[in-house]
Formats: structure tokens, sequence, C-alpha cells
């Protein structure tokens, strides 16, 4: 069986895992520091702060920004629960607005949501593709949607604006008109978990991008506290002599990264443009060329002048077939030894939102998505072999289950 995602560890890997056990620090320290200043570097953002998760970077920024019961965040309906999760966590309402075909969020959409309770927008890069950011970004700034905008807290007031924070947990690595993910726009947040290009075993990174007056490297200080218990003093400054007096100034979080699964980043990022991103491009390129002959196949959009993609999910769609199609030629697909998936159910389709009152149908769009996706492996030691069977196998399937197509 041809496995959907399975992680890449070689004896790099190995070895500077073996370092860091070796070392005696396993918590926060001066790997995941590291890890944290090649980010910076890779996505030419202010700072960067390395958590235990992306939903925990993008919780954390809610809350920063003081978004709270009674405001409101809009989020694409297609994308994963996490997204819209945390704004429940923190009180606050997720307004779902639809998405354009290339999956990503419908800035048309995102301005026909916005009303006096929209503190934030969150974008979410499907598959490794970037959003439109210049009209996002554009778009918080017109006038009449400042004129709305309403502060109720101090880094409200400073920004003056609804901030955008990007939910880039696949799109580490891409690129829109010129510039990587990271440093598109307010914040960005990335995941680094198991299924992830760059992978910690678990984690992700806040980019932080705010524009002045903001401090970056003060709001980087502070939320290293926010988000280790509100403790002013990690365990690496515990250990200078005569340092181990420490205080909690707010009752914080426990997000913090190891320095373990730092150990992991490090190697990856070095070869990240080298190796993981031209395999995952190639993997891509494979499959549109099998696919493109096909009327029945619709190729995910991955490259244009503007944008180009990390290649994270590569989700095919058939055209013209049902829901209950596109289960069944999965599961033809999973009887020829091929493992593939789906990316995603929409979150007003899952039972915790529609019983929130949300309903799919008001998302034509995401909804027409999700029932004739089809997500295929695309992890670097794929062989030219297995990529031959994963195609014959998508082709064969849904010849079997739509022939007339």
């Amino acid at each position: 069986m041809i496995p959907f995602s399975p992680p890449h560890i070689d004896q790099k890997i190995i070895d500077e895992v073996t370092d860091t056990l070796k070392s005696g620090w396993l918590t926060t320290g001066p790997k995941t520091k590291r890890f944290e200043k090649e980010i910076t570097a890779y996505c030419n953002n202010k700072n960067t702060l390395c958590l235990n998760s992306a939903t925990a970077g993008l919780e954390i920024m809610l809350r920063w920004y003081g978004v709270k019961e009674g405001d409101e965040v809009i989020v694409p309906a297609y994308t994963y629960s996490a997204t819209a999760n945390v704004i429940m966590h923190c009180g606050a309402t997720p307004v779902f607005v639809d998405v354009k075909q290339d999956f990503n969020i419908n800035p048309e959409a995102i301005k026909k949501a916005i009303t006096h309770k929209t503190k934030v927008i969150m974008p979410v890069d499907f598959g490794g593709y970037p959003c439109d950011y210049e009209e996002i970004n554009t778009l918080v700034t017109l006038p009449e949607i400042k004129a709305l905008f309403n502060p109720t807290c101090e880094n409200q007031k400073t920004l003056g604006r609804i901030m955008v924070l990007s939910d880039a947990a696949h799109s580490f690595g891409a690129v829109y008109k010129g510039k990587r993910t990271g440093s598109l726009t307010d914040v960005t947040v990335f995941s680094f978990h198991a299924v992830k290009n760059l992978t910690t075993a678990e984690g992700g990174a806040v980019a932080l991008n705010l524009p002045v007056p903001f401090d970056n490297e003060e709001i980087y200080k502070y939320l290293c506290i926010k988000t280790l218990h509100g403790q002013n003093k990690d365990a690496l400054a515990k250990t200078k002599p005569g340092m181990w007096r420490y205080d909690i100034i707010e009752a914080g979080y426990k997000m913090n990264m190891t320095d373990i699964m730092a150990s992991i980043g490090l190697v990856e990022i070095a070869r990240y443009n080298e190796l993981i991103l031209p395999k995952r491009k190639a993997i891509y390129d494979f499959y549109t060329n099998a696919f493109k002959q096909h009327s029945w196949a619709i190729i995910p959009e991955y490259e244009t002048t503007d944008k180009t993609s990390s290649y994270h999910v590569y989700a095919l769609r058939i055209k013209g077939i049902t829901e209950a199609q596109r289960d069944a030629i999965i599961a033809a697909i999973f009887e020829k030894q091929v493992s593939v998936n789906v990316h995603f159910i929409p979150v007003p389709m899952m039972s915790f939102y529609v019983k929130q009152g949300y309903n799919i149908l008001n998302y034509p769009t995401a909804l027409s998505h999700f029932q004739c996706e089809i997500s295929l492996p695309v992890w670097i030691d794929l062989t030219a072999e297995q990529l031959k069977q994963v195609t014959d196998a998508v082709i064969t399937s849904v010849n079997e289950i739509v022939p007339n197509i």
C-alpha cells in the first residue's frame, strides 16, 4: 500500500535529534532560538516565535489582539477545524465566507461579511497556494472599512484596523508577488505537524510582520512570556549563574516548542529549497501531465505569474460527479493499494458547527469543491513507479465508477 503522507526521517535528522538528546537540553533552548532565526531569515519577516502547534499560534495572536466575546473573525468555509476552533476558544464568532475556484477565500465575500464587530480576517493558504494578499491587505485599509472598525483594546487602537492573520499551515516556502509567506501580511502562522512539508513532528511558528509603530521584537519577547505560563524567564535564561529567580506576570499558556522538535526543523529548513520543494513540484507536475489529457480532471492551480505553491496538497477534482461517486472512486483507489484523502470536509458541515447554526448550503463553492475532491499522495520519497501506480489507480477507478464521464 502506498501511504498518503509518511514523514521523511533520514540519518541527518536522527543525528541532529541524537545530538540534542546528548546535549542534556531537551526543552526550549538554543536550537529552538536558532530555528526561529532561520525561519525569519528564510521568510524575511521581522521576528518569529516557535510554538508547539500552529493552532497555538493562531489562538495566541487572537488573544494578543484582544479578540473576545462579541467579536467576529472572518474565515473561509473551506479549511480545517482548527482555524475556526481557536475563534471559539476566545469566545468570538467565526464568520464563514465562501471560496474561489482555487480553494482560497474570496476577497469579495470577505468585504460583504465585514461588520463593526469584525476584528480579524484569517485567510487560509489552501494546499500551499497563497491567497490574494494584495487584495486582502488593501481591503482592510479602505476608509469605509476602517470607519467600521471598533477598537476595544490598546493593540487594536494602535493598528487602527482589522488585523490580517494568515493561516499558512500549508504554505511554508510559497511565494506571492516575489515575497515568501511569512512576510505577506500582519501575522502569519505556520504548521510543522508530521504531515507538513517541513516537519518538527508537532509544532508551529508565528511570523510577526506588524507595521510601525509596533515593535515586533518587543512583541516577540512578550509572546515568549505569554506562551510559557506568563513566566518572565524561560529555562535557558534561568541557567545563568544567580538567575534562578523568576516571576509570573500573567496567567499565561503552555505553548513552547522543544529543542528536540527544533532539531528536526533545523535539518529540514537547511535543505528545503534544494531538496523538498523541487521534489514536491516534480510530483505535482507528474500528476498534472498524467491527468490533463482527461476531460474529467480539474487540475489544481499551483503556479501563476504572481503565485507559486509550496506543493503541499494535490487537490484533484473530478468534474461532474456526485459526492457518493467521489466516495466510491476513493474506495476503488484504496483497493488498488493507493492511499488518498479528502481536504477538507468544510467546517460548516461538522456537527459542532451545524449545532451553532451554520449551514453548508450558504457556501456553494466550498460544498461543490468538497463533493468532488480527492487529495493524492505527495511525499518526497515517492518513486516513479509509485507515482505511475497512483495515476493508474485514479484513472482506472474513475473509469470504473463513472464510465461515461
